[in-house]
Order: C-alpha cells, then structure tokens, then sequence
C-alpha cells in the first residue's frame, strides 16, 4: 500500500531496507534459508529473488517438501533438483530438521544462477552443491541420486523419453501445470491422471493437485 505522505523510496535504498529486513527476520527466526536470502540481497543485487520466494513459490515447494516427508520418508543420502535456479526447495530441504539429508545438488543450465545458489545455501555448504548442465546432458547413472526432482515439467516436449535416461528403481518427485496460455509451456497436462498418463511411472507413492489462482499445479511421486 502507498501513501501520498511518503515520498517515493529509490532504487539503493529498497535493497538496503529489504536487506536490513531479512536480516531482523533471519535473526528472529534463526532461519539459514532467511539469512541465505538477505546475503544473496547483499551480494546479487540483480537476482530475481523476489520473485523466486513469492508466495507461490513458496506454496509450490511447501507443498513437495511436506508431501515428499509423508509420501517417501525423511532420509535421503542424494537429492538432485533439475531446474533448481537459486536453490530455495534445496535450502528448504535442507533447514527442515524432519529430514536426514547428506547431500543437496541443484543443477540448472542457467551458469548466472549458480553463484546466487551457494550464496543462498552457504549456512548448508558441507551438504549443498550447485552445478551447471543440461538435464538432457546428466549422467543419471553416475550420480547416484535416491531421488530425482523436476517441479518444471512442462517444459519437457517428452516427459517419458526424459525420464528413460534415470536408472530403473530411482525416487522422482515431479510437477506439471495446466497453465496453457504461458507461451514457455510446451507441455502442460490437464490433470493429474494426464500427468501421470505421461510419466508411466513403475510406482506411484502420490498423485495430487494444488489449485491457485491462474492455474493448478500437479505432483507426483514414485520410482521410475
């Protein structure tokens, strides 16, 4: 809200009153990922953080985060999140002591987001890693991960030939949308049995959907 009273706030200032601000927070809250936010405020100024940690983002990544703990437990040895941009579902992972995480990686094929990432995540360094690379170009194989992320899957022509590159038996945790009219959508469902129509998964732990206002977003969770 603004008020006629106040004179507008420049550019300079916001960031160092929204720094001050998470830092109160972060100290309030003793939260790592809070604190992660106000040094990445400090460090990038030109990170798109705001909208990063809106509150649908937010919503989203709460939603996995506390359906993947009832669905598929709490101890993981190696989450790989594709699509990870600045690592905020690693930092909530990783700060939420339900869960026995060893390590976190966040790969994205943007290399302006992985400085933002180890700034957001440096309370968790010893258990974080951010990489760039193509999710087409991974080795799944070799990483090892016992659960695979992807919360952007309508940006995936092929949702099955993707998932075919994953070693049988591995944890994914998947989301689509049914947001059509976004034109970087190339592969949105209509609902959640479309969704898992398209990921043929071996199991299925979880199928759900999250309304919000312009669209409703869908999740699974199953092994390959």
């Amino acid at each position: 809200m603004k008020h006629t009273s106040h004179p507008p706030t420049p550019a300079s200032d916001w960031y160092e009153n929204a720094f001050d601000l998470t830092r109160g927070i972060a100290a309030y809250t003793r939260s790592p990922l809070i604190d992660g936010i106000a040094k990445v405020i400090a460090r990038h100024p030109d990170a798109d953080i705001a909208n990063a940690f809106n509150h649908k983002q937010v919503a989203c990544k709460l939603w996995a985060r506390d359906t993947l703990l009832e669905a598929a437990g709490k101890s993981y040895e190696r989450i790989v999140i594709l699509g990870g941009w600045y690592g905020i579902l690693s930092a909530m992972l990783l700060e939420d002591r339900r869960f026995d995480i060893a390590m976190a990686e966040s790969y994205d094929i943007d290399p302006s987001v992985e400085a933002v990432a180890r700034t957001l995540n440096a309370n968790f360094a010893d258990r974080f890693q951010a990489v760039t690379a193509d999710m087409y170009a991974i080795d799944y194989g070799r990483l090892g991960a016992d659960l695979i992320v992807n919360t952007s899957c309508e940006h995936i022509a092929d949702l099955r030939s993707w998932l075919d590159l994953i070693p049988r038996g591995t944890r994914v945790l998947l989301q689509s949308n049914d947001y059509f009219s976004e034109p970087t959508h190339i592969n949105c469902v209509a609902s959640v049995d479309a969704f898992a129509n398209q990921a043929k998964l071996a199991t299925l732990d979880f199928a759900g959907a999250l309304p919000t206002k312009k669209y409703t977003r869908f999740m699974l969770i199953g092994t390959v």
